[in-house]
């Protein structure tokens, strides 16, 4: 029998191969053994004397236990874990189906280290993966493996221990001019996609919010839109209506005084009279899904005509922002109008009002004015070419006194 050293804690012994092997009683009374032998019996004492350590601070995890592949655990995570919109469920899934599971789903829990998980994130970045989805997926997993140490006591520590590795760097996006937002507007193809683009960019509505508007939710003046659901387009379920982002995105947005009567016009001319029917939809009366908005706009082709080549649907969002911003508003207010939440904000946001999101549309509504009395017309149907000499650079006033 190979020789075994046996101390006041577990046993260190000599395998055949000339390894050493480390066994000990947990907690639970049963025998374990090292995930790994040792080629050295110091280095093997050294270990048994950290479980020794670990155990008496109550530290220990079962390393049985901790052999759950990381694949298979995640997966009941993300099923487990409650009150996730379908959306943030959907990502989930695709972050770990794509970015994690690949490279590190056949990995026990407990076999994970800083080390490996540093080289999982540099391949990703070797292999072109944005820098904004490695620094989601790395969230996910470090989320996960918090649960694992946290709740389950899989682990003892988590080794989602890389400095700065959560952290997004997205490039800037562009913003467009008021001019720039009125000639987009005037090239899209049908009069009720005119009103969609100035809306969604005057308004800061994201993508879900503003194709998921019905009747009921915008006062028909045009005045008003109260956002109290959004529509999203889930893999295998198609289009579902959900609850807004956040709790700070129910909202209501006050329009623009100067858009007012396009939105009103809109309501009366192509808008049903039940209460649930869209306020937008596409040419032959469906819903606006993303997978064909892009080509039925021809909105590469207008994007480029306009200067901006690069434009997303959701940089019309960050144009309003930046342009309701220029109004002189306090954070506090725009964080309100744009729907933004974190516990943070919800501290700091949690008292504005509605005479505050007024400001804001009367000083948006002054730019739109600025415009319109540079000499631009504010109904043009369909592609105008007179639009092709729009000023590209209207100046913004910085403050409300500049505004008045």
């Amino acid at each position: 029998m190979p020789p075994r050293q046996r101390g006041r804690f577990g046993t260190v012994r000599k395998l055949a191969s000339g390894r050493y092997q480390v066994r000990y009683f947990g907690p639970d009374g049963r025998r374990h053994s090292a995930p790994q032998t040792f080629e050295r019996k110091s280095d093997a004492t050294k270990y048994l004397a950290l479980v020794e350590a670990k155990i008496a601070r109550e530290e220990w995890a079962n390393p049985d236990r901790g052999r759950v592949l990381l694949g298979d655990y995640a997966d009941k995570w993300i099923s487990e874990r409650a009150g996730l919109r379908p959306s943030t469920v959907q990502l989930y899934r695709r972050l770990l189906n794509k970015y994690l599971r690949p490279e590190l789903g056949e990995y026990p829990l407990n076999r994970l280290t800083t080390a490996g998980l540093r080289e999982w994130r540099a391949t990703l970045l070797h292999q072109g993966v944005a820098q904004t989805i490695v620094a989601k997926s790395y969230r996910l997993l470090r989320a996960v493996l918090t649960t694992a140490v946290e709740d389950d006591r899989l682990l003892v520590s988590n080794p989602c221990r890389i400095r700065g590795a959560d952290r997004e760097s997205p490039d800037e996006r562009p913003v467009l001019t008021v001019a720039q937002v009125f000639e987009l507007a005037d090239r899209m193809p049908r009069s009720p996609l005119r009103t969609f683009i100035l809306v969604a960019a005057m308004c800061s509505l994201r993508w879900g919010e503003i194709t998921g508007l019905r009747r009921r939710d915008v006062e028909k003046d045009g005045s008003r839109i109260y956002i109290t659901s959004q529509l999203i387009d889930l893999p295998g379920q198609g289009l579902i209506r959900g609850a807004p982002k956040s709790r700070a995105g129910r909202r209501t947005v006050t329009v623009p005084q100067a858009l007012q009567s396009d939105l009103a016009r809109h309501l009366a001319e192509y808008v049903g009279p039940n209460p649930d029917d869209l306020v937008f939809t596409m040419q032959r009366g469906g819903p606006m899904r993303r997978g064909n908005f892009n080509p039925a706009t021809n909105w590469k082709e207008n994007v480029t005509a306009i200067g901006v080549p690069h434009l997303h649907f959701h940089d019309l969002r960050h144009t309003g922002n930046t342009l309701a911003a220029a109004t002189g508003s306090s954070l506090r207010d725009l964080m309100t109008r744009m729907g933004h939440d974190s516990p943070r904000a919800a501290m700091i946001y949690q008292h504005a009002t509605n005479s505050a999101d007024q400001l804001i549309a009367d000083g948006l509504s002054l730019l739109i004015e600025q415009h319109y009395e540079a000499g631009h017309s504010g109904h043009v149907e369909g592609t105008n070419d007179e639009n092709a000499n729009a000023p590209k650079g209207d100046s913004l006033p910085r403050t409300m006194d500049e505004l008045r």
